[in-house]
């Protein structure tokens, strides 16, 4: 998988929130957003599957 560039614009306090965060973790900036993002889309394509098994098998 390659990898693309994103910008983004956003306010002040945000990126001050996003860099504490970061930092707690030890974590860049970048590497909190892109590991935010991907477990938010983990987190969307397992509730689909679940979803989709229950719908499949009948909710119990």
């Amino acid at each position: 998988m390659g990898s693309t560039v994103l910008s983004l614009r956003i306010d002040g306090e945000l990126l001050d929130r996003l860099r504490q965060h970061a930092a707690r973790r030890g974590m860049s900036v970048q590497d909190y957003v892109v590991g935010t993002l991907t477990r938010d889309d983990f987190d969307e394509r397992f509730r689909a599957s679940v979803d989709e098994t229950e719908r499949f098998y009948g909710a119990a």
